[in-house]
């Protein structure tokens, strides 16, 4: 069987039937290479079984075309807790590339990819995969049978599309496998873990996979991970984290937040590793965050694009939320970053700042790289923007208008009617849905006896927001070394989400390599070779020779 990875700058990644195939470039990725026995750590030990796997052998064709032959060794589902709630997706597959083109290579101290699959905070699982990248989404669709006592009743179903999902992300949004594929065929190892997400409902009828559920799972493997130094090939001390949309979050949210304490007492109730969780360095790719702000960046953002209708969104409401993101922009005291030319970011220069950061560079690279006729038509179409012949410009406004319609209604995260995946997301083992915003719970169109957001939002806001650890309590032992990666016609959150997250980032000191791509929407990956170098890069790796 043959994965493939075509080079382009406009990559479209799908997903395939079933677990473990997808799509790029509208080339099949298949990673049914063998079956063979799981590895599980069933007695709660912990301890990773060096001896359990099965080998595999497969193709990787990379970004330049060409078909590299990597034999791998392959762990499943080894659950990473003593107390599971659900071993179903509190489990995780290793990989560990053992020959790349007939030539025995040595994974030992080579750098861990822990690619998360989460999409739309919905469960992940691994139960199912037949190799690498082959996590599947939607809780029980897909994802093995549940731990006995328990069923996997998600509030979306695996099968349908979630809002913003594309050709380059699976059906809830998370990000497909050419990160693991490229990486493994590079020689790194990768960890893929699942974790609960929103909707799971267990026999007595309460919900276990909301906040902070994922978050804490993701943090158990990590430390599954680190607490096995010397017997999971890799550098333990180089785990670089990835993922898409809700799983860019979490993923931003693992790096902003390692060994924080505030979670301590989460992960001793499913009996964690006692190991640190802290990653080296960060992959984010549209990530969905920021939530308790993310309404009013939204309107700030979007807010004068109509919706797929042609209707326009309740002014009143989005004048409202664009009020409250230029209040928590301002408090922000955000920096540009390093050569921008700019300052303090607020509400009134962000769309410049935008614009000359991330939207006309982007698009003057899109143009650069086009033929003279396809550049000649592109422009033709799109009077917006000036070519000087090196570099485009264009106005904020004439951006919005060429992005068009907004994908998300007022308000985008917390809906007065409880009907985004957030307040899903957010809800408590009882109740399925709440509101996690002042402004939510007061304009509440449902029916509640209160107006206000219940007493144990706000501690869950913390554990799920990495700005907390990156702004209110800066947190020593974050990531220093963060990749963000967003389309420019990505209407899913704002843009200011991740350039706020890029600009704090850099304004503590870290090494951020952050872009848009241009015309492209949620979860595009239009260079993953260039974060499989950025990897070797940032870690310091070079490729262990012949064994």
């Amino acid at each position: 069987m043959k994965h493939r990875a075509i080079k382009r700058r406009n990559v479209v990644i799908g997903i395939g039937a079933t677990a473990g195939a997808a799509a790029v470039g509208g080339i099949a990725l298949n990673a049914n290479a063998a079956t063979g026995n799981a590895s599980k750590s069933s007695d709660g030990s912990l301890v990773f079984d060096p001896d359990a796997y099965t080998e595999l052998t497969t193709t990787v064709t990379d970004t330049e075309g060409t078909e590299h032959a990597v034999t791998y060794r392959f762990w499943k589902a080894i659950t990473y807790v003593s107390k599971p709630v659900d071993a179903t997706y509190q489990s995780l597959n290793v990989s560990v590339p053992v020959e790349i083109d007939g030539t025995a290579v040595d994974a030992s101290n080579a750098p861990i990819l822990l690619a998360n699959s989460v999409g739309g905070y919905m469960p992940s699982s691994v139960a199912d995969a037949t190799g690498v990248g082959g996590a599947s989404m939607g809780g029980g669709a897909g994802g093995g049978a549940p731990t006995s006592g328990t069923s996997a009743s998600p509030t979306a179903s695996a099968s349908a599309s979630a809002p913003g999902a594309n050709g380059n992300t699976n059906a809830t949004g998370g990000a497909m496998n050419t990160n693991q594929l490229l990486a493994l065929a590079a020689g790194y190892v990768v960890v893929e873990p699942g974790a609960r997400g929103r909707g799971l409902k267990n026999s007595a009828g309460e919900y276990y996979g909301s906040a902070p559920a994922v978050i804490v799972d993701l943090k158990a493997a990590v430390r599954y991970v680190r607490s096995n130094k010397g017997r999971i090939p890799g550098n333990v001390d180089r785990i670089v984290s990835a993922g898409t949309s809700a799983g860019g979050a979490v993923s931003s949210l693992l790096g902003a937040s390692g060994d924080s304490p505030i979670y301590a007492k989460h992960l001793k109730e499913i009996g964690a590793a006692d190991a640190s969780d802290a990653i080296f360095a960060v992959g984010a790719w549209c990530p969905i965050t920021d939530l308790e702000h993310a309404d009013g960046a939204y309107e700030w953002n979007w807010g004068t694009n109509v919706l797929s209708t042609g209707k326009q969104v309740d002014q009143t409401v989005s004048k409202d939320l664009r009020s409250q993101f230029a209040e928590y922009q301002a408090k922000l005291r955000l920096r540009g970053l390093k050569g921008s030319g700019f300052g303090t970011l607020t509400a009134r220069n962000y769309d410049e700042y935008l614009l000359k950061q991330y939207m006309e560079p982007s698009a003057s690279t899109y143009l650069a790289a086009l033929s003279d006729s396809d550049r000649e038509t592109y422009l033709a179409k799109n009077t917006f923007l000036t070519w000087d012949g090196e570099k485009a410009t264009f106005t904020w406004d004439g951006f919005l208008t060429h992005v068009g319609a907004r994908k998300k209604t007022v308000p985008a995260f917390d809906a007065f009617d409880l009907s985004a995946g957030e307040n899903n997301e957010f809800g408590s083992a009882t109740t399925a849905n709440r509101h996690f915003t002042a402004y939510g719970a007061k304009n509440d169109t449902t029916g509640l006896s209160t107006k206000r957001v219940e007493s144990d939002i706000p501690e869950l806001l913390n554990l799920m927001n990495p700005m907390y650890h990156l702004v209110e309590k800066v947190n020593g032992k974050r990531s220093r070394h963060w990749w963000i990666r967003l389309g420019t016609n990505d209407t899913d959150t704002s843009h200011v989400i991740s350039a706020n997250l890029a600009a704090r980032a850099e304004n503590l000191g870290d090494e951020v390599d952050h872009l848009y791509y241009w015309d492209q929407g949620h979860g595009a990956n239009t260079d993953p070779d260039d974060f499989i170098t950025w990897i070797a890069e940032v870690t310091g790796y070079k490729k262990a020779g012949k064994k």
